[in-house]
């Protein structure tokens, strides 16, 4: 695979009357061509901030971008000027809002904002950008598209609206999407309808996908790594069948635990307890540890890096000779491919 994305050590923070809030305290992912990356967290984890970063539309002020990298292709998009971003935004990597009845203008038809892509990129005329228009509503499967290429957004329900904010983002057949909560509000079919539609357009176009969201329901079959955010940090990275098979991180548990189960009928579902942590006055130490059934004392002072997560292996002889399990010696242990997490405990978590 090729590298498209390469996050590193991205901060962000927010400066207010009431003091500065760290929204992104040095959050690196990466994804790859072809490649399904979601980024999971309670509501307030950073998710969407890195995002609109990558992407270069946060609101300065009162958002900073205070140190990192966001690597496309290999070029540095923090250190680009305001035109080179520009072009790159829109024709190279897109982003899909999770609202969509206020991402699009409520007074103009649909079919003239999705034509406005062709008419400012590529310098299409209105005619034929009114027809790649009605295309690309066909596209993402939106009936009777001819028609109402001149209806406005309030004429469609939230799953079309959904679907014309997807034909945006593919309009220029970027290189790279980022959904941010792409199912936001909408009914468990239309989710899985929107979530099909996705995977589907990405297989064709072998196109680059960041999936935000909160519901781990959503992600268990489209995506093919997860980044999992609290606090403005990633604290655990996983394939997504490792992850949700055996979890490296409380946090992470405690996600998976909060779904619902059909096994579980009738039963009191179980929640993370307490609040994340107010991001002007984040506790030291693992910012978790408040919430954490697995804290300890250290986890009140030392903040834990992102381990990589690794398998016990064969214990070596303390001179190197003997088949494996003879003698003394420190055992080996194999690092899981894509696995890290940031608890001082991983190990325990990992093997509950």
């Amino acid at each position: 695979m090729t590298t498209l994305l390469d996050v590193r050590d991205l901060r962000v923070e927010f400066r207010t009357r009431d003091g500065v809030a760290q929204a992104v305290n040095g959050v690196s992912y990466g994804v790859d061509a072809g490649e399904t990356l979601a980024v999971l967290g309670e509501s307030g984890s950073g998710k969407s901030v890195t995002a609109q970063a990558v992407m270069g539309i946060l609101d300065t002020p009162p958002g900073f971008i205070t140190g990192g990298e966001v690597l496309f292709r290999g070029e540095d998009l923090l250190t680009m000027g305001r035109e080179d971003r520009r072009r790159i935004r829109g024709a190279r990597m897109a982003m899909i809002f999770q609202d969509a009845l206020s991402s699009l203008n409520p007074v103009v038809p649909v079919g003239a904002q999705l034509g406005e892509m062709f008419r400012v990129h590529r310098r299409m005329s209105r005619r034929d950008a009114k027809l790649k228009a009605v295309e690309l509503m066909e596209r993402v499967r939106i009936p009777a598209a001819r028609s109402r290429v001149g209806d406005y957004p309030h004429q469609f329900s939230g799953g079309m609206r959904q679907r014309i904010m997807i034909a945006m983002a593919l309009a220029l057949e970027p290189e790279l999407i980022i959904a941010d909560e792409p199912t936001t509000a909408l009914d468990v079919t239309v989710q899985a309808q929107v979530m099909d539609l996705l995977a589907e357009l990405q297989r064709e176009y072998g196109m680059g996908l960041i999936l935000i969201t909160h519901d781990l329901g959503v992600v268990a079959d489209v995506a093919d790594r997860i980044a999992v955010m609290y606090a403005g940090r990633v604290v655990e990275t996983a394939p997504v069948h490792e992850l949700y098979k055996r979890p490296a991180h409380p946090y992470t548990r405690g996600l998976l635990d909060s779904i619902p189960r059909l096994d579980r009928k009738g039963r009191e579902l179980s929640a993370i307890r307490g609040l994340p942590p107010n991001l002007m006055a984040v506790p030291p130490g693992c910012p978790f540890h408040p919430r954490c059934p697995r804290a300890q004392d250290v986890c009140r002072t030392d903040r834990p890096p992102l381990h990589p997560v690794t398998e016990p292996g064969f214990p070596v002889p303390a001179d190197g000779a003997g088949p494996p399990g003879g003698g003394r010696g420190a055992e080996i242990r194999a690092e899981i491919p894509g696995r890290a997490s940031a608890c001082h405990f991983w190990k325990d978590e990992l093997n509950a």
